[in-house]
C-alpha cells in the first residue's frame, strides 16, 4: 500500500519506492530506500511529515504515493 494510507506512530517497512528515475533518486537520498523503516509523524492537508533514517522529512502527497509500504 502507498505511504498515504499508513496510520500515524506505527513503523512501517518501505517495500518499494516507485516513478520517474528522478524522483526515485532524489527519494533515495532522503533515506527512503527498500528494507528501511518509516514513521509517519503527522498529515497536514495530504502533506506529510515522516520519520525516516532518524531524520524528519516533509514530502507532498504526490511523493509519499510513490513510496510503497508493509508491515
Amino acid at each position: 500500500m502507498p505511504l498515504t494510507m499508513a496510520d500515524t506512530g506505527v513503523p512501517k517497512v518501505i517495500r518499494k519506492v516507485g516513478g520517474k528515475e528522478e524522483t526515485r533518486k532524489f527519494l533515495e537520498k532522503l533515506g527512503f530506500v527498500a528494507g528501511g523503516t518509516v514513521t509517519v509523524i503527522s498529515t497536514i492537508g495530504g502533506n506529510m511529515i515522516v520519520n525516516v533514517k532518524d531524520s524528519r522529512v516533509a514530502i507532498g502527497k504526490d511523493m509519499a504515493s510513490k513510496i510503497l509500504i508493509g508491515a
